[in-house]
């Protein structure tokens, strides 16, 4: 019993490593992984652990074995929508704040010129959104409620109308939209004083955009993000 936990731990060890070069871009998409025997060596076990590890990583789409090449780092991380995102996250609590770091600048940024630039419709659009997110809220359905969330953040980064943001936003748009849904879903089960604030935040939010106020949408998009930062660190302590 205590042999098969300590080699389960040991598998656990190598994987989560090995994520960790994943995430930090030491192993980047399309990058070859270092043969078992120098894994082995490298994380002082055996190399049916490493071939353990590596294997799940596989069931994951994280990597994928190529007869007689090899195995090699997939772009799932990068490009999937249906990523392994949400369960990295989960394991690696300090990579949440990472996210939401970046998010505050991008979609401060985001919120900024979309209140300057947004269309008519878009704005339509967006006030829209805004009466879903209420009305799930009415509904108690607190999925719905953080899909639409999510839906609106998306939105707001066409109505910027610039070409980078619109490029960077969509390149990760599966993992803003998995990253948004999982935190609003989760925030919103906390107790209802925290979804009346995030409600409260969007609307804030949402009204300055439509009305053309670029500092304030910027200012409430950021205190947005500042508010989940906040709930996520002290859910995880």
């Amino acid at each position: 019993m205590a042999t098969g936990m300590q080699t389960r731990g040991r598998v656990e060890t190598v994987m989560r490593r090995l994520e960790t070069a994943l995430l930090d871009g030491s192993l980047p998409a399309g990058a070859q992984l270092p043969a078992e025997r120098l894994l082995a060596q490298q994380y002082g076990v055996s190399r049916n652990t490493v071939r353990e590890a590596v294997q799940r990583l596989a069931a994951r789409g994280l990597v994928r074995s190529r007869r007689g090449a090899g195995v090699f780092v997939t772009d799932q991380l990068r490009t999937g929508m249906a990523s392994p995102w949400s369960q990295l996250v989960a394991d690696h609590p300090a990579l949440r704040d990472d996210i939401l770091e970046f998010r505050r600048v991008l979609e401060g940024a985001t919120a900024y010129f979309a209140a300057q630039r947004a269309s008519t419709g878009e704005r339509a659009q967006i006030m829209a959104l805004l009466a879903e997110l209420e009305q799930a809220r009415a509904d108690d359905d607190k999925h719905g409620e953080a899909q639409a969330d999510a839906r609106l953040h998306e939105v707001i980064a066409q109505a910027s109308h610039n070409t980078m943001f619109l490029h960077l936003h969509t390149s990760i748009i599966g993992m803003l939209r998995e990253h948004i849904t999982i935190n609003g879903t989760g925030l919103r089960q906390q107790d209802d004083a925290t979804s009346l604030q995030l409600l409260s935040q969007h609307r804030t939010l949402c009204e300055a955009i439509c009305a053309s106020q670029p500092e304030e949408a910027r200012t409430a998009m950021q205190s947005h993000i500042d508010f989940v930062r906040t709930r996520v660190t002290s859910d995880d302590d």
